[in-house]
């Protein structure tokens, strides 16, 4: 399995891009045939008919945003509430194993990533040899380290079998821990949506500034770490 993951681990990649770019393409195809008045009520009937594949593949290259949606429309009665949890929790595992498996057979991608992105990658191992496993149940909260933490430990010699593990317990209750919420308070969920669009003047700045903050946070906490390792 390792020397046909190592000798087509391109291939694998094209093909990947590929599915995703096609599965792309088809939800625009089906968006611009839904019935519906305004975008809002095809985008809404879009997620009413595919909602399970869009969580799939949302939660494999995105985060929370997706779950959060799940959630209100397992509240609303459109999605199920633990199908929604396990559905986003395999996506979520995928990508992650994606990710590692991208880190231990492609090496050439690597290094040109570790161009751009050195500094995570340090701290991604300083993180790991200081923690251990638990690094990989919470790397999914940790803004900025998400995709690089797996790649990171894929370039070590960390048992794949053990990361397999650890990986799908940890997507499973980061599912459950965001759709969860989103579900109780739905309604609360849907008053703020309503009042963003309403208001959206005040709802945009209020979201760049909020976006900036937290960027703005994990940003010097990743200095003071690598300051830290120095």
């Amino acid at each position: 399995m390792k020397t046909f993951l190592h000798k087509n681990r391109d291939w694998l990649i094209q093909l990947l891009l590929g599915a995703v770019f096609a599965f792309v393409a088809f939800l625009g195809y089906k968006l611009y045939q839904a019935p519906g008045h305004n975008l809002e009520e095809k985008f809404l009937y879009l997620l009413r008919e595919y909602g399970y594949v869009i969580l799939f593949v949302w939660s494999i290259f995105e985060g929370e945003t997706g779950l959060v949606m799940a959630g209100v429309l397992s509240h609303t009665g459109d999605m199920n509430l633990w199908l929604s949890i396990f559905v986003a929790g395999l996506g979520g595992f995928v990508g992650d194993q994606i990710y590692f498996y991208i880190g231990r057979f492609n090496k050439h991608y690597i290094q040109q990533l570790m161009k751009k992105q050195r500094r995570k990658f340090a701290l991604a191992h300083l993180l790991l040899k200081k923690y251990g496993w638990p690094l990989i149940f919470i790397q999914r909260y940790l803004y900025g380290m998400r995709t690089i933490i797996p790649m990171a430990i894929g370039l070590t010699r960390y048992s794949a079998k053990k990361f397999a593990i650890i990986n799908f317990i940890s997507a499973m209750v980061w599912a459950a821990m965001t759709i969860i919420p989103a579900y109780i308070f739905g309604e609360q969920i849907l008053a703020i949506v309503k009042w963003a669009k309403a208001h959206w003047y005040y709802a945009l700045p209020l979201a760049i500034v909020i976006a900036g903050s937290i960027s703005y946070y994990f940003h010097k906490v990743t200095q003071k770490k690598l300051k830290e390792r120095k």
